[in-house]
């Protein structure tokens, strides 16, 4: 298959971040590391993980462009759908597997690449096709293969467990591995950092440009048009993080507003307050950014009111989780999701739109009749990035706290985002004022 790049760096032009291949090597490196350390992994093992697959849309030829498996880019950062990558846990060295395409592809693909093209763009130590996983890995005397099976949290979904002929002539484990990449992902490297904080700068910016264009009469797919325009032709960003959510006036209480059946169609009227809620991903690092403001550029009293609100849950939430919050950076992540409520119930009860104690309303969960969803969530490759709920936590069974996506203590390279709101959504509001007994 062709590669869009020439060089061992991923780039979409020299306007755009520059992303070494040292980025994965340090990253293979670090789980190598933390393998040994378990005390389970014997001298000869190989991590073997399977990339994602190409598919296509239904029973038609038409494929979907690809996006890589999110474990494997972390490893490898292959473009390239259908690969497989080893690599040794002793010595960290790496082996990528590409399909074997026939010589007919290069017709409708371009140039087929060759095992040295693959080792030199993707700067690992070996390449073969995926047709001699096995012979390669017997060649090497693998004494085990450690797979990936585990759950995904955020999702409930199981990761994909690698794959292929002969791998029964081999002793396998997956159980060790998928709980020691997952917490090497929570922590991110400084090249990591740098490629999560482009492609938040670009999605910055296509709010900015998106705020600029933004007028009454509008449809909020326009709004995203402008976004996703700005992002790719700007940044180079093809890929979005996650489905726009561009919503205006009610469709701002739809948290996740924007899916097939509520497709951003609503025109924009005089007087809505819109909340978009858009980020798009540089080489599947991801971004997530919610902006909200009104159609005609003016607030009301009530709009400012909710506005500032929010605001100020924000405000009072970055400056808790500052570095120097505590000699030993002790900081719960519950603790902050309670922080932020508070604050904006202390705000509705000063605005008259909520009357009674705030330590009753934090005491029967009344938060969460407001600010339904947690405050935030893990970012890097995957927008809910994985690692919330390692073994030993459990989710907090209350209102609001169970949506929170992790319930850790924060540390230093974690990357998370702070996001609270306040929605006025009847359904919720009448179910959580009766049994709370609380009132508006």
């Amino acid at each position: 298959m062709a590669s869009g790049k020439n060089h061992p760096t991923f780039s979409r032009g020299e306007h755009t971040h520059q992303v070494p291949m040292e980025l994965f090597q340090e990253n293979r490196k670090r789980l190598c590391e933390r393998l040994k350390a378990t005390g389970q992994v014997p001298n000869g093992a190989f991590v073997v993980l399977q990339g994602g697959v190409s598919e296509t849309r239904n029973d038609t030829d038409h494929e979907p462009i690809f996006r890589q498996e999110s474990f494997f880019h972390w490893a490898f950062g292959v473009e390239e759908p259908d690969f497989f990558g080893a690599i040794e846990v002793d010595t960290g060295r790496a082996i990528l597997f590409p399909v074997r395409l026939g010589e007919a592809y290069a017709v409708w693909m371009g140039r087929l690449l060759t095992e040295d093209d693959f080792k030199h763009l993707y700067s690992v130590d070996e390449v073969h096709f995926s047709d001699q996983i096995s012979e390669v890995l017997k060649s090497k005397n693998a004494s085990l293969l450690l797979t990936l099976h585990g759950l995904n949290t955020d999702s409930g979904k199981y990761s994909k467990e690698a794959v292929f002929e002969g791998i029964a002539e081999f002793e396998v484990n997956n159980e060790i591995l998928h709980p020691e990449i997952t917490e090497c992902r929570v922590f991110k490297t400084d090249l990591e950092l740098q490629a999560i904080r482009y492609a938040n700068q670009i999605s910055s910016e296509a709010h900015i440009e998106v705020m600029k264009h933004v007028r009454p009469g509008m449809y909020e797919y326009q709004a995203e048009s402008i976004f996703r325009h700005y992002c790719h032709y700007t940044g180079g960003l093809r890929m979005l993080a996650y489905t726009c959510i561009c919503g205006s006036g009610h469709n701002g209480s739809i948290l996740h507003y924007g899916h097939s059946g509520a497709p951003n169609s609503k025109r924009l009227e005089d007087g809505d307050i819109c909340l978009l809620d858009m980020g798009a991903e540089y080489y599947c690092y991801g971004s997530d950014i919610t902006c909200s403001y009104p159609a005609n550029g003016k607030f009301t009293q009530d709009q400012k009111a909710i506005y500032e609100a929010v605001l100020a849950a924000n405000r009072a939430v970055l400056a808790a989780v500052r570095p120097d919050v505590g000699a030993s950076w002790s900081c719960l992540w519950v603790d902050m999701h309670k922080l932020a409520e508070r604050v904006l119930l202390e705000h509705l009860v000063q605005l008259g739109l909520l009357k009674g104690n705030v330590e009753d309303m934090m005491r029967v969960r009344l938060g969460a009749v407001f600010m339904p969803h947690g405050l935030g969530h893990f970012l890097g490759i995957d927008t809910h990035d994985c690692g919330g709920y390692p073994q030993g936590t459990q989710r907090i069974d209350e209102p609001g706290l169970r949506s929170l996506r992790t319930v850790r203590t924060l540390e230093p390279r974690m990357v998370i985002t702070i996001e609270p709101g306040c929605y006025f959504i009847d359904t919720v509001s009448l179910l959580m004022l009766i049994i709370t007994g609380c009132t508006l």
